[in-house]
């Protein structure tokens, strides 16, 4: 029995198309955008077939994430201007240097317990458009270098308030010490930074411990699939825009 051919893309047909992939916990957003090209490659693509993503999610984070494909990576900044949508725990008896479970952690439990009145003002506080510090340990560059490589080498790294624009914060649960929020927000929105913000309103810790990514845009969950589903070897013949 003869081996069958091996697809080979037409090269002048070119590449354009967008998947939702719902990324996994573990893996940078580049890590995700990686294993796509080599799936791409080993299904016909041009060796240097684009693949880029249309928003960065922490690699402690999960969920969905634009995987932007041939000349859709043009589209990255229309799709990083889109709303985006979190799902998010904060632990508000801690706080940490990363702002999550990545950092140093340090307990903070304050006298009296926040009410539940008291965490829904402090999170309405936060709502509209706002000015916000990122983390020390963001991608922001400082002096030419990303401040969590500063950050990590033990250097002071201090990054200057800028404005966002978040427009609903909704509690999902409350039970002390852990509080759950849903957050729809505008580009540059840092989720670790507003839940160490509401935690400092409340005079109390805030360090993430669950961040999910619900929706870029149009984007949504309902859209996405797993990384085991996007085919290995993938058909670029098969890439479609949505």
């Amino acid at each position: 029995m003869s081996t069958p051919e091996p697809n080979v893309h037409n090269q002048d047909t070119p590449i354009k198309g967008i998947i939702v992939v719902d990324k996994p916990l573990n893996l940078t957003s580049m890590n995700v955008c990686s294993i796509v090209r080599g799936r791409l490659k080993a299904g016909g693509a041009p060796k240097r077939v684009k693949v880029g993503h249309g928003g960065t999610l922490d690699p402690l984070a999960s969920g969905v994430l634009v995987v932007l494909i041939g000349k859709a990576t043009k589209m990255c900044d229309e799709v990083m201007a889109g709303v985006k949508g979190y799902l998010t725990t904060v632990d508000l008896s801690q706080v940490s240097t990363t702002d999550d479970l990545e950092g140093e952690k340090t307990k903070m439990v304050p006298e009296i317990i926040p009410t539940p009145a008291e965490v829904e003002t402090a999170c309405a506080k936060w709502v509209g458009d706002v000015m916000q510090a990122p983390p020390p340990y963001s991608a922001i560059k400082v002096n030419g270098q990303r401040a969590y490589a500063l950050a990590r080498k033990g250097e002071e790294v201090v990054l200057p308030a800028r404005p966002i624009r978040i427009d609903s914060i909704k509690i999902v649960s409350y039970d002390w010490p852990m509080l759950t929020i849903d957050v729809v927000c505008g580009k540059g929105t840092y989720i670790r930074s507003l839940g160490r913000d509401i935690g400092r309103e409340l005079g109390a810790g805030g360090m993430l411990t669950a961040l999910r990514r619900t929706r870029v845009g149009r984007f949504t969950l309902d859209q996405a699939v797993t990384l085991d589903e996007v085919p290995d070897p993938f058909d670029p013949g098969t890439v479609k825009m949505m």
